[in-house]
């Protein structure tokens, strides 16, 4: 395999904007498989509240990295890099092409660009945490980390456990801050990366965020969220959704409360994305109503790039 013969085509946007599908209509026309860097919709158990792919998509196109890992399972980007990687590796012995799609900045950099290598934390202090995470509440650990590294502090998105719980591993295992640890340098990888943004209007956004959620509720997201909320402490659920059904099973919010938080929850965090994927200039935003400007542009790359 060589630089100038394999590529990634890689689909990022806001939750709700419609990369799957995208994804799937792209890899069609390549003959492509498809990797995801969803973090959520890596595990098992929750297909609704993580909007993963249905049983017409996964027959329509090859999938991985969909329903493939238990929710009690550690699977951060250092592990993402690794396994994804190698499954790249693997798949480019048939195509010349795969499909990337997701959602989550930073599983995009571990697959694009790699991540810094930081310590592990042993599982009694990451249990640890996550007992403190259900006991005192995200703003505890937040003030810790204020503490400990005042810099990401400023930068960390505090709506988001799993990004807090990591640094403040890294900082109680190290006595350092995450920060200092984080050096930013890009790997170089042996395929071509090729990066698509879908560019939506943010009140057709959030009516399409809006809408989903209700269709979620409607496909059964309360009796998925029961049936997982014995494993509520783990990484895997601490995610939108869930957060918010949990809070309602334990009484704190009511129903219609719980459903309208997960919409504006999921706002917010779309509102995130944006932010973090504005940054990276390599990325060609495109309005998926447009098929024919799309397939000319990646024409155009692939062919400029073999």
């Amino acid at each position: 395999m060589t630089m100038n013969t394999k590529h990634l085509i890689v689909i990022v946007g806001p939750t709700g904007s419609g990369k799957s599908d995208l994804a799937i209509e792209i890899a069609e026309r390549y003959a492509a498989p498809i990797i995801s860097t969803d973090s959520r919709q890596f595990y098992r158990g929750i297909p609704i509240g993580t909007a993963q792919p249905d049983h017409e998509q996964l027959q329509r196109v090859e999938h991985h990295f969909i329903a493939s890992h238990d929710l009690t399972q550690e699977f951060n980007c250092g592990a993402y890099e690794t396994e994804a990687l190698k499954r790249l590796e693997e798949l480019y012995r048939k195509h010349d092409i795969v499909v990337a799609v997701g959602g989550s900045g930073l599983y995009i950099k571990a697959l694009c660009e790699g991540m810094d290598s930081l310590p592990e934390a042993d599982s009694s202090l990451r249990e640890a945490l996550a007992k403190r995470l259900l006991d005192e509440g995200l703003e505890s650990l937040c003030d810790e980390l204020r503490k400990r590294d005042p810099a990401y502090y400023e930068e960390v998105d505090r709506n988001n456990p799993a990004r807090v719980l990591r640094a403040l591993e890294v900082c109680i295992t190290t006595g350092l801050p995450y920060s200092s640890m984080r050096t930013g340098e890009k790997h170089q990888r042996p395929f071509n990366i090729i990066k698509l943004g879908i560019d939506m209007e943010r009140e057709r956004l959030y009516e399409r965020i809006n809408r989903r959620v209700d269709v979620m509720m409607q496909m059964g997201l309360e009796q998925e969220a029961r049936a997982v909320y014995h494993l509520r402490a783990h990484n895997s659920l601490q995610t939108v959704g869930y957060r918010e059904m949990f809070d309602y099973f334990d009484g704190k919010i009511s129903r219609d409360e719980a459903i309208e938080l997960i919409k504006r929850n999921s706002r917010r965090y779309a509102k995130r994305q944006m932010t973090w994927f504005r940054r990276d200039e390599e990325i060609k935003w495109v309005d998926t109503a447009n098929k024919q400007v799309i397939e000319e542009y990646l024409d155009s790359k692939i062919c400029t790039l073999k």
